[in-house]
Parts: structure tokens; sequence; C-alpha cells
């Protein structure tokens, strides 16, 4: 009897081990399933931010906002004019304050967090995203707005030297207004 009971208490401790390290295993997906979440808002809330930024300079005469709440009603109109509903906090530390990006004039070109813990995004960025490739930090995605990126002409492509010259348009399209020679004789 006495041996049984050794057995049935090293079946329970060998049931408990297995089982705290299956919630371990389940914590650990919780857990980057719960960054990856804060960093897809981050994206999100960041984009806002560097979208609002844009109106706001191309709104007026060219300057950034002097601070994150002229997002929320524009000082330099009458009337309210909003480019954000509201501030959002940072996703990643929950605060409200953000990092701030400066402008030549001053203002406010861009938001990052202040977070320095590591991403787990490295890759698969949006085009406008693409600096965030490989950064060690949140700390280095910069959410801002320059207007040099956004009028930047992008180059077109060089013709191929396959593709076929143009060909001269021939004489009886070139009036579309001229009247079509008729297949009755005149009256």
């Amino acid at each position: 009897m006495r041996r049984n009971a050794g057995f049935t208490y090293l079946s329970v401790l060998f049931i408990v081990a297995i089982m705290g390290g299956g919630l371990a295993l389940v914590g650990e997906v919780w857990h980057t399933a719960a960054v990856r979440e804060k960093e897809a808002e981050l994206l999100y809330v960041g984009t806002q931010y560097r979208k609002a930024i844009e109106r706001y300079y191309l709104s007026g005469p060219g300057i950034y906002p002097r601070n994150l709440s002229d997002l929320l009603k524009d000082p330099r109109k009458p009337d309210t004019v909003r480019y954000l509903r509201r501030l959002y906090p940072d996703p990643i530390t929950g605060k409200d304050e953000w990092g701030v990006l400066k402008a030549p004039d001053g203002g406010i070109m861009g938001v990052y967090s202040q977070s320095n813990a590591a991403p787990i995004k490295q890759e698969g960025f949006r085009p406008r995203d693409q600096t965030f490739k490989g950064a060690p930090t949140y700390l280095e995605w910069r959410f801002l707005y320059e207007p040099s990126m956004a009028t930047a002409a992008k180059p077109l492509p060089a013709p191929s030297p396959q593709a076929p010259a143009p060909q001269p348009v021939p004489p009886m399209l070139q009036n579309p207004v001229a009247p079509a020679p008729s297949a009755s004789p005149p009256r």
C-alpha cells in the first residue's frame, strides 16, 4: 500500500509538471499575439498621425502643427477643422505621450513610440514604412511627413527596345469634324 502511494504521488507531480509546461507555452503564444496586436495598432495609429500632419501641412501655407492638439482643431482657421478625431495613446507604452520629430520650422513633422522594446515584426511593411525593416527598437519606427517624400516624382520606365515606333495618324482620321463622303449622288 505504501508503495502505491508513492507511485500515485509521482504520477500527480508528473501531470502537474506537464500541465505547467503547457500553460507556459500557451502564455508565450498569448504574449506574442498580444505584442503583434499592439504592433498592428501602432502602425495604424502612427499612420493616422502621419496623414493628419500631412493634411495640416497641405491645408495652409505649408507649415507644420506646433503641437499635437493642433490636429484636433486647426488654430489657423476660423471654423473648426479637425485632422484627427482624438489624440491616440501610444499602443506599445500605453501612455499618452509620443516622441515628436521637430520640423525645420519648429513644428511637428512626425511621431514615434518611446518604447525601447524590440519589435517582433521585422519585414513585410508597406512601401512608405520600409525604413522600419530590421529596426532594433520601436524608437526607430518614425511616422513622419516630409513634403519631398510625397511630391517626389516616380521615374517613368524606359521604353522597351522592342516596342513599335508610333505610327502617323491616317489623314481621314485627323479631322473628325469633316463630313464623310456619301455614297448617294447629290440632288
